[in-house]
């Protein structure tokens, strides 16, 4: 029975290791969000449209895991009061435009 048990764990485990992160999220929201909440800081600390924030070479978002860790500090720090559902409607978003995680 025990090695039944660890055969499925890992099947479980290794069947969402490639899941889409952001599934679930809905990107059109996200955009509404970033276009309200964003654009306005991003272009004040980067100039024009503010996208360098995420489209220049030295960009610190690497991952998922990354790209929602900084969506949620910016929540944070700036005091939004997003809830964890608009916050990964940023992160599809931003991801589905900028970061292509798969």
């Amino acid at each position: 029975m025990k090695p039944l048990f660890a055969f499925l764990s890992l099947l479980i485990i290794a069947s969402t290791a490639n899941a889409d992160p952001f599934a679930g999220s809905d990107p059109r929201i996200g955009k509404k969000l970033v276009d309200q909440s964003c654009i306005a800081c991003h272009a004040a600390k980067f100039g024009g449209d503010g996208s360098k924030i995420y489209t220049r070479p030295n960009h610190k978002v690497k991952t998922p895991e990354q790209l929602k860790a900084q969506i949620s500090a910016c929540n944070t720090q700036l005091d939004k009061s997003w809830f964890p559902e608009e916050e990964a409607h940023v992160a599809a978003y931003l991801n589905q435009t900028y970061y292509h995680f798969k």
